[in-house]
């Protein structure tokens, strides 16, 4: 028996929750049952009223808003310990065209992929501005160079998954979970691909996009902040290098004014070439440091799973003992 949960983050979804609702599959291809699931995130109007009307079968409420990142894990928690098989999630502003969930849960029910990834047609999507298009761009590249991947669309939140990749994902960045959640992926070793999917009409401006500079700013941060945490001694020994290869042509700058006679007045050279190969030097010990908390948390991450999985076994234990009872 395969069940498959669509999960929903919410935030003050009224108006578009039950256009997203109505068009969600009942019944899959190659999937036993179709559950719903939504993650109302301190939503302050009827989202769960419509919720509740549109039958959806589980529904978990945050008492304040906590952010897409935290609703998104909370929803992969809540499937999988509803016992969800494939997890697929999906945005409440109807974004993504529901149709197309079949072929984003083909590659795993096939078992070619652990998880796949929706693929937007970004340059046909006439309300993505060209910085936003150029954005999503960046953010993708950065995410394969990162996961050694080859995602076509990271920040795309249209998604599915199996159960083991969700037990293994966390997330600590408070903004979104996109970029992240595919480098954790990556690096984990889990079989990754996307699959080109439609979008709709929009319905309502983007809430991660409340401006461009805004927008600009968050992406820039999150992607400086996801080089530190998953590549932190690529990050700092680049970043040293680059410290100490100036130092180092001030230094030869000085010594060749030195040699031919003329070093007097270049004292102030010396002093810049010995701070910059100092920096550069204590920002490479700096990616070392980094690199052996990286590794402490992969462990860390690896032994969270292996938990999961233990509690799953007892649980599973514990059943069949009830039933031979």
């Amino acid at each position: 028996m395969t069940k498959l949960i669509i999960q929903i983050p919410c935030y003050n979804e009224e108006k578009t929750l039950g256009i997203t609702l109505s068009d969600l599959p009942r019944q899959l291809p190659g999937v036993d049952t179709v559950e719903w699931l939504i993650v109302d995130d301190g939503s302050t109007d009827r989202t769960v009223e419509i919720a509740k009307a549109y039958q959806v079968d589980h529904i978990i409420r945050f008492p304040r808003n906590l952010g897409l990142a935290k609703a998104f894990v909370a929803g992969l928690e809540a499937c999988v310990a509803a016992g969800a098989d494939i997890i697929v999630n999906t945005d409440a502003d109807n974004q993504y065209c529901a149709d197309d969930i079949p072929k984003l849960i083909e590659p795993i029910l096939k078992g070619k992929a652990e998880m796949v990834i929706g693929a937007r047609p970004i340059k046909r999507i006439n309300h993505f501005s060209p910085t936003k298009k150029l954005l999503q761009k960046l953010g993708s590249w950065v995410v394969r160079l990162v996961s050694n991947t080859d995602t076509l669309d990271a920040p795309s939140g249209f998604r599915a998954m199996t159960r083991n990749v969700a037990m293994q994902l966390n997330v600590f960045n408070d903004y979104t979970y996109t970029l992240e959640t595919i480098i954790q992926a990556g690096q984990n070793g889990i079989a990754i691909t996307s699959v080109p999917v439609r979008v709709n009409k929009q319905t309502r401006p983007s809430r991660l996009v409340k401006s461009i500079p805004s927008y600009l700013k968050r992406s820039a941060l999150t992607i400086i902040r996801i080089f530190v945490a998953y590549k932190p001694f690529r990050f700092f020994v680049s970043l040293g290098t680059i410290l100490v290869g100036f130092g180092i042509l001030i230094n030869l700058r000085f010594l060749y004014f030195y040699l031919i006679g003329e070093g007097q007045g270049k004292i102030q050279s010396l002093i810049l070439a010995a701070i910059l190969l100092g920096i550069g030097f204590l920002i490479i010990i700096f990616g070392l440091i980094a690199d052996i908390i990286s590794i402490n948390r992969k462990l860390l991450e690896k032994l969270n799973w292996r938990v999961q999985k233990l509690e799953e076994i007892l649980k599973a234990i514990e059943e069949r003992s009830q039933i031979y009872k």
